[in-house]
């Protein structure tokens, strides 16, 4: 396993969807890059189990936790506790990278 990585080094982006960059998978949790292109958004969900961190690395986007919505750009943090629905969206005009951490991993 990796122990250093360099996140923008890593990033990458698909023209269909946003792209998932793993960049840790421990037995305790994940650690990836989400990368999405302005109008790709990753739908409403949620985790019975396991809490996730959304940290915006670039670009400027839309994150729903429960249900609030906000705007977010580099530098915030976003915690999506276990059972809450969320989503992610990128209304555009530039690309939105976030640094996702989920603990623990579902299984």
């Amino acid at each position: 396993m990796e122990r250093f990585h360099h996140v923008p080094s890593r990033v990458a982006f698909a023209p269909e969807k946003m792209k998932k960059v793993g960049l840790v998978d421990t037995p305790n949790l994940f650690c990836d890059a989400y990368c999405f292109e302005p109008g790709q958004e990753q739908t409403g969900h949620r985790h019975a189990v396991g809490d996730k961190l959304y940290y915006v690395v670039e670009g400027r986007g839309r994150i729903r936790v429960g249900g609030e919505e906000r705007e977010v750009r580099p530098g915030e943090l976003v915690c999506a506790p276990a059972g809450d629905e969320h989503a992610v969206r990128n209304p555009g005009p530039g690309r939105l990278v976030l640094l996702v951490v989920m603990a623990p991993k579902p299984s």
